[in-house]
């Protein structure tokens, strides 16, 4: 076994990055345990990747995805600036606990306070202690106790109908 560290590059991904999304994809299904997970039509992956409210970072190393990370831009009406919301963040189980998912929160950090945005949110499972104690790790500015409602509207499997 080899015991020196591994390069990680964290890329935001762009419009022409669609394999690198679909690995993204890939990794959340498998870390998430969400197999099979039909992955959505090229199209459709394409147009997320052009959109200006919607950000997918990957951790590479040795040119495959260790890591990625989803988020949505909210658009505020108490203040002009916008708020980023991390909706999936996922390593693979070969690279956990290596500061790559640190790295990926950084990069979107970075990312977003030049953008000029006010805050970066992220929600936890109250059940999900692994997931607690790593976003408690990465040193938040503050930590809410919430319950998250949800109300499913399209009862398919991946909401998406072509």
């Amino acid at each position: 076994m080899n015991h020196f560290k591994k390069i990680v590059t964290v890329i935001k991904l762009h419009e022409k990055d669609l394999e690198r999304f679909m690995e993204v994809i890939k990794l959340f299904e498998v870390v998430f345990e969400m197999e099979p997970f039909p992955i959505p039509a090229s199209a459709h992956l394409q147009k997320l990747l052009g959109k200006s409210d919607f950000f997918v970072f990957a951790a590479i190393i040795e040119n495959k995805v260790a890591g990625g990370l989803t988020a949505y831009v909210l658009d505020q009406y108490y203040a002009r600036k916008p708020i980023a919301y991390i909706y999936e963040l996922a390593v693979d189980s070969n690279y956990q606990r290596q500061g790559i998912g640190t790295k990926l929160i950084a990069e979107m950090n970075n990312y977003c306070k030049e953008k000029g945005f006010q805050e970066v949110f992220v929600q936890a499972e109250k059940v999900d202690d692994y997931a607690l104690d790593f976003y408690r790790s990465t040193k938040p500015t503050g930590e809410e106790q919430v319950v998250h409602f949800y109300y499913t509207l399209d009862k398919t499997k991946t909401g998406l109908r072509e």
